[in-house]
């Protein structure tokens, strides 16, 4: 399940990847047997979750999305470290399985993770660095975010995704089947994260009983 997918198998293709030093990035697709609304919400994590982010990591997360200029500090801080937040102020974001599940493997692992609706994704996908100036609505009250100099998901309708904030189109809804996870890793510290990390999400998707697929990932043209 975890091995990226033969070129041109892929349920989206092979997506090209900015090179960014530190970066390592891993994509996976799950289909769901029905849609992510009826699937219960997990339950909140334990207290002490809130604490496990290791310092080292949280700086080394934070280094790589800030080599292009974009400044991952106060609300722009990267959603591993917004989910310790809000479980440590009783603010815990339940909302179905397929989203927590994504919410609870960032938290342990200590590493950012989108997940996006696939089926609202507009053309073909790359991971690069938004323009200065690029910004998006993230949320149901309009709110904007500039991702300028930020590492993000992109489509046709340009970024959708990144380490802070999902863009708000392309976010879940209650009949959504497909869902995308990018998991926004590192390469500090321990060189296996990542891979356990995928294993982790696909195993837990898998158990609500969703086909998952490994997403293989290209180094993009210059």
């Amino acid at each position: 399940m975890t091995e990226p997918s033969p070129i041109g198998s892929s349920p989206i293709g092979p997506v090209p990847l900015e090179q960014l030093p530190g970066l390592r990035v891993a994509l996976l697709v799950a289909t769901f047997q029905r849609a992510v609304g009826e699937l219960a919400p997990l339950p909140v994590p334990a207290s002490a979750q809130a604490e496990a982010i290791d310092p080292e990591l949280r700086k080394a997360v934070r280094d790589v999305l800030r080599q292009r200029g974009y400044k991952p500090t106060g609300r722009g801080k990267p959603s591993s470290e917004y989910l310790a937040a809000a479980l440590a102020g009783g603010r815990w974001p339940c909302i179905h399985a397929a989203v927590d599940i994504g919410n609870v493997v960032s938290l342990e692992s200590g590493l950012p993770i989108s997940v996006i609706d696939l089926d609202l994704v507009n053309g073909d996908l790359a991971i690069r660095t938004a323009n200065a100036g690029a910004s998006y609505v993230f949320n149901a009250s309009g709110q904007e975010i500039d991702v300028g100099g930020l590492i993000c998901l992109s489509d046709r309708d340009g970024p959708c995704a990144n380490a802070v904030k999902d863009a708000q189109r392309t976010k879940t809804r209650p009949e959504t089947t497909r869902v995308l996870a990018v998991v926004w890793g590192v390469d500090a510290g321990d060189p296996n994260r990542v891979e356990r990390v995928v294993e982790d999400l696909g195993r837990r998707w898998q158990q609500c009983s969703a086909d998952v697929v490994r997403v293989a990932v290209v180094e993009a043209k210059s």
